[in-house]
């Protein structure tokens, strides 16, 4: 059975709701009021009478009406909230809500370039300026060795290996790993240390990429370039990131036949549930082409 709109306001949700306006915006507290409406309005008496099964049924029909698992959430918070007030006040001993199990929310999956947006973004990096062969060492990093911002900003020039065709960074928890960059990347850092770097270095920096003044660049250095790039290419500027370059790698690694332990290691990510998001990704991806190519298995408009 449905839940039933709002009916009477409940007093004690009106004093919640009135020291909640003084740290809250507007609309929050706006939220709160609606979200606490609806438990009143199921429950059928004061919210501040209710028990935790009663909670468990008003959480139960939330699910069997469709709202999704955000939507629970937000209303099982504003609840928690509400019996929190009420034990500071002395009013209730415990908080029923607080035992509530809120629905686990699905992680969005990471957002790619295609193989042919991430050529067209590199290919947009083309010239022979020092800091357009800056420029095009750091997306072939940035997509070729799958390589945070923050990383490839910190990279001494010392970290770049030529002959080994390897980076060696420093990732979170200030760990350190090898990484295998392709020919396409090893070629564009040639360039750049034998003819651009030397221009930028104005100052004698141990950091691999430099800005225009000779110092160290930076991670919204590295945004700005970026979207310049992703004009050029004629594709979104809003939507491409250093972070799209790391997903595309690890999609494109996988979608190539690479094994998930490797990509991990590749990523440095410590746990391989994060690493798997991005099979997800490739299994889409087969699919919508699969769809798109096989006469049999064409979708009906």
């Amino acid at each position: 059975m449905p839940i039933r709109g709002p009916e009477q306001r409940d007093p004690d949700v009106e004093g919640f709701l009135a020291l909640l306006a003084a740290r809250r915006a507007p609309k929050t507290v706006e939220a709160y009021r609606r979200d606490l409406a609806q438990l009143g309005a199921f429950l059928g008496k004061p919210i501040a009478k209710a028990t935790l099964e009663e909670l468990e049924r008003y959480t139960a029909q939330l699910r069997a009406d469709g709202l999704s698992g955000s939507t629970i959430a937000r209303r099982t918070a504003a609840a928690r909230s509400f019996y929190r007030h009420q034990q500071l006040l002395g009013a209730r001993d415990d908080n029923p809500a607080a035992a509530i199990k809120l629905p686990r929310r699905a992680k969005p999956l990471p957002k790619t370039l295609s193989p042919g947006e991430a050529e067209r973004l590199i290919e947009a990096a083309e010239g022979t300026q020092p800091r357009a062969l800056r420029d095009q060492a750091l997306v072939e990093l940035l997509y070729g060795a799958g390589l945070r911002v923050s990383e490839a900003v910190g990279l001494d020039k010392a970290g770049v290996d030529l002959e080994q065709r390897v980076v060696r960074c420093i990732g979170k928890g200030s760990k350190e790993r090898v990484v295998p960059v392709g020919r396409e990347a090893v070629e564009a850092l040639r360039r750049y240390l034998s003819r651009g770097r030397p221009y930028l270095d104005k100052r004698h920096r141990p950091e691999l990429f430099l800005n225009a003044r000779g110092g160290p660049l930076t991670r919204s250095g590295a945004f700005l370039i970026l979207r310049g790039l992703a004009e050029k290419a004629g594709l979104e500027p809003g939507r491409v990131h250093p972070h799209l370059l790391r997903h595309s790698f690890a999609t494109h690694l996988l979608e190539g036949g690479a094994d998930l332990r490797s990509v991990q290691e590749m990523l440095g990510h410590a746990d391989l549930a994060t690493t798997e998001l991005y099979t997800h990704v490739s299994d889409r991806r087969r699919r919508e082409l699969y769809f798109q190519a096989h006469p049999h298995a064409r979708k009906k408009p």
